[in-house]
């Protein structure tokens, strides 16, 4: 049977067991930020019933590890936006100016605990991975541990999903086009269904989270890859993906500020720009001047898009609510591409 001691000597046997994540909870209650999947150095600590600083220099001597199994260190814009969408200033708990923030998933912090000697909780969470370990040494043959059922209805929830994404809701697609009398009734059936498959994309992104995988971070990383004319046609694809119809791309040179064009399910005119700005500061009010003037005088439409993969600026933001221009940014473009539908496509 593994000891403790060679649990917290060997790298190898703790990368077996940090699946069982599980066992942060069965020791003692783990609280989250709000996006569900991370806590903060100070979290690890009082959780661990230590100082933040020995949390800190655990991280500074086993930074790679830790860094495999899901911590990360957000800097510059990533950490402005995750402080807005997470982290409440008003609280007290978190400094409002700080140069970087680590993230820990669930995996980094069971790593820790198989690294911390000096923590009464943190040797009680080895202890339960100690007898995980000695009853699935123990246990009979024909009786597979949990670990094996969960991947496989993983893996059944990315084949329904797969499955209603590529089939069942084209299907409808086709449908609608040829209605009559029932075009809305099949409208809100292929809703219906896709409500099902998002929640099923987001329980298997939701479970990779807790597991330290960042899929998001894939997403945006691939956008970034991309040039404009690659990112131009990302978006088209994402308008079909959605059940857009006459998806357009549009040249360069005679798109007079309209990059793609499609018409939304229910018959709407889309007008899209789009802006990859590779990470450069936000949109200015002058390109939105541009297209809302494209998009509602020169070629008006039913749903103006304007896509971005900054934010915009003040005054940006302020014109498209006047003209009725719809903005995405980074954030919900990231959203989107990993599958969440976009609103105004509805």
């Amino acid at each position: 049977m593994i000891n403790e001691a060679a649990l917290l000597e060997s790298k190898t046997l703790r990368d077996s067991a940090l699946g069982r994540t599980e066992a942060l909870d069965r020791v003692k209650a783990l609280s989250l930020l709000p996006d569900g999947m991370h806590v903060t150095t100070a979290m690890v600590a009082t959780y661990f019933e230590v100082a933040e600083t020995v949390i800190n220099n655990l991280l500074s001597r086993h930074r790679q590890e830790l860094a495999s199994n899901g911590l990360r260190v957000l800097r510059g814009s990533d950490l402005r936006e995750f402080q807005e969408l997470n982290l409440s200033f008003s609280s007290g708990g978190y400094p409002q100016r700080r140069s970087s923030l680590a993230l820990w998933s669930r995996r980094a912090v069971l790593n820790a605990a198989m690294l911390l000697r000096d923590s009464q909780v943190a040797r009680q969470v080895r202890e339960y991975l100690l007898d995980m370990e000695y009853l699935a040494r123990t246990q009979p043959v024909d009786k597979p541990a949990r670990a094996d059922r969960v991947s496989l209805d993983n893996h059944i929830d990315e084949r329904i999903a797969h499955v209603l994404g590529k089939t069942v809701v084209p299907m409808f697609n086709a449908l609608i086009e040829t209605s009559g009398e029932h075009r809305r009734e099949l409208i809100a059936l292929r809703d219906d269904i896709e409500n099902v498959e998002r929640r099923l994309c987001w329980h298997h992104r939701r479970i990779s989270g807790l597991e330290g995988e960042t899929p998001v971070d894939a997403v945006r990383a691939s956008i970034k890859a991309m040039t404009w004319q690659a990112f131009e046609r990302h978006v088209a694809d994402l308008l079909r993906r959605d059940g857009c119809t006459e998806v357009l791309v549009r040249q360069a040179r005679s798109d007079r500020g309209i990059d793609v064009t499609a018409c939304t399910p229910d018959g709407r005119t889309v007008a899209v720009q789009c802006k990859n700005r590779d990470g450069r500061s936000s949109v200015p009010s002058a390109d939105m001047q541009k297209f809302a003037g494209a998009a509602r005088t020169i070629n008006p439409v039913d749903v103006a898009l304007f896509i971005a993969t900054s934010n915009f600026s003040s005054e940006a933001q302020a014109i498209a609510d006047l003209s009725g221009i719809i903005t995405v940014n980074r954030v919900e473009l990231e959203a989107w591409s990993a599958g969440v539908r976009l609103k105004a496509l509805r």
